[in-house]
């Protein structure tokens, strides 16, 4: 499977999508790199790119089950876990608080947790690859371990 599919999300998914992340990143503090990744999945999957960001942080983010209802098939829900994953990466560890929130999402959207833990491990492969270039072997090292490799 790739890391990110070609799929096409609509407007509504899109918000969806990111206000869902937003409250992922919430439960331990929006931090800067979070709101980052939220702002740009929000400009590239919205029609033309034209969404303002920060409308997310103006309307708030959505519950589980509003989320569910706007994204109905497996492609798409599997995307919104796999990039929930990705966006409590994105500050450096994954939280106990993160983990239950993702898990929560994954049941409104019906994503089994194998299927999340699969999802889990295409998140940290994908990092872990975007390092392999990398001359400085012992920080490599350590992220690898941070992230539990």
């Amino acid at each position: 499977m790739d890391f990110s599919p070609e799929l096409d999300v609509s407007a509504l998914q899109a918000e969806a999508i990111a206000r869902g992340l937003y409250a992922v990143a919430q439960v331990d503090g929006v931090h800067e790199r979070e709101l980052a990744l939220i702002s740009d999945f929000y400009q590239a999957a919205s029609e033309g790119g034209r969404a303002n960001p920060a409308s997310i942080e103006r309307v708030g983010p959505l519950d589980p089950k509003d989320v569910a209802q706007l994204l109905l098939d497996r492609p798409h829900r599997e995307l919104f876990v796999k990039t929930a994953f990705l966006l409590a990466y994105s500050d450096g560890q994954v939280t106990a608080a993160e983990r239950t929130k993702i898990a929560e999402f994954a049941k409104a959207l019906e994503v089994s947790a194998e299927a999340q833990t699969q999802l889990e491990a295409e998140v940290k492969d994908f990092l872990l690859r975007s390092l392999a270039g990398l001359s400085n072997v012992e920080a490599v090292t350590a992220v690898a371990k941070k992230l539990g490799v």
